[in-house]
């Protein structure tokens, strides 16, 4: 390798690393117990619950959303999603025009019409969710995190390409342990940025496309459904919509054999103007991610369109449990861990190697 190219890439890594080893510290400090989500959640939040009829009838989902909406006037359906355990339906609504983000979510026993307990994420696992996604900037926040994991895959790619030169005097995994501190961590880095070189490149990855799901949910709704709301002139109006129920009905008639997974009401993210969203997946573990939608028309209650997610909403419903592990049980998530944590290692071990060279520099 040339002179002038070897600085090249040298420049790149350090610069790369340099404006971006703060942030990605950070991730990796609110990720770390954002993979034991669940278990954190569980612990933290679990409430011995039974419905208050397990043995009756159940209202059905038109009935809830008016018990759940009764309690928040002046709000408007947003989502309607369904526990697999037990007979909960959880209820999220916004007001109309309001701050973006803010919303209120209720677990509603479909035995009785009464509040259940909540299985909506502990405070402190929200706070660390919401400063790992967007650090409470909303769409800029996680625009800047995409950029940032851009610049990780760049001090990655050419850490691997400085990493050649610089080490073929040694055999792969040498630790000079007698050297002084900077050359030993200057090996450590080198070793744990190789062993977690793939991890990290799947992570930073699927982390950028993370970032951008509001954009693709966007491009989503303006292109591919975009065909289904040409028919009206104006949103359908909460007032004069058919019933919910009939058209959950409808949707599981025109996917057969899926779960139900959630109802994106009118004029939210995941939903036209227009139409009730039903979205169902599989259930093996790739599929239980990616979900398919029937698109009900909320004025008549008839089946506008079964509309399959393209690819670039495929990836983004994939690399949101690939980010986090959160695919392949506890073991999985164990070694998500270990390899944050040496993640960790190495962005600390970079920041003190650059501050250790300018010291004599100076």
């Amino acid at each position: 390798m040339k002179a002038s190219t070897l600085r090249a890439w040298s420049w790149v890594h350090k610069w790369s690393s340099l404006i971006s080893t703060v942030f990605l510290l950070m991730l990796c400090v609110t990720g770390l117990p954002l993979v034991f989500t669940h278990e954190i959640e569980h612990l933290a939040m679990r409430q011995a619950w039974a419905p208050a009829h397990p043995n009756g009838s159940r209202l059905d989902l038109d009935q809830v959303l008016s018990v759940a909406l009764a309690r928040k006037p002046g709000e408007v359906a947003a989502f309607m999603s369904f526990d697999e355990d037990r007979p909960v339906v959880n209820v999220t609504s916004v007001t109309p025009g309001g701050k973006a983000g803010v919303y209120s979510f209720q677990p509603i026993d479909q035995t009785s019409g009464d509040p259940a307990p909540s299985v909506a994420g502990h405070p402190v696992m929200e706070f660390l969710l919401k400063l790992h996604t967007d650090m409470f900037l909303g769409l800029p926040g996680m625009l800047f995190l995409g950029a940032m994991g851009l610049l990780l895959i760049a001090a990655l790619v050419s850490g691997v390409v400085l990493y050649a030169p610089f080490m073929r005097r040694l055999p792969f995994g040498t630790v000079r342990a007698s050297k002084q501190a900077r050359t030993r961590w200057l090996d450590y880095h080198n070793l744990l940025g190789a062993v977690t070189l793939a991890w990290l490149l799947v992570v930073g990855a699927t982390g950028v496309v993370n970032t951008l799901a509001t954009p693709i949910l966007a491009y989503w709704k303006d292109t591919a459904l975009k065909e289904l709301t040409r028919a009206y002139d104006t949103p359908a109006p909460a007032a004069h919509r058919s019933s919910l129920q009939a058209a959950v009905d409808r949707a599981r008639t025109a996917l057969p054999g899926m779960q139900l997974q959630f109802v994106a009401f009118p004029g939210s993210a995941y939903s036209t103007d227009h139409h009730y969203a039903v979205f169902f997946h599989g259930d093996t573990p790739l599929t239980a991610h990616l979900t398919t939608p029937a698109l009900i028309d909320a004025r008549t209650g008839q089946l506008a369109a079964v509309a399959p997610t393209p690819w670039y909403v495929k990836t983004l419903s994939l690399s949101q449990p690939l980010h986090f592990g959160d695919y392949g049980g506890l073991a999985l998530k164990i070694l998500w861990a270990l390899l944050d944590l040496a993640t960790i290692v190495v962005l600390g071990s970079g920041l003190y190697l650059w501050l250790a060279k300018r010291k004599p520099a100076r």
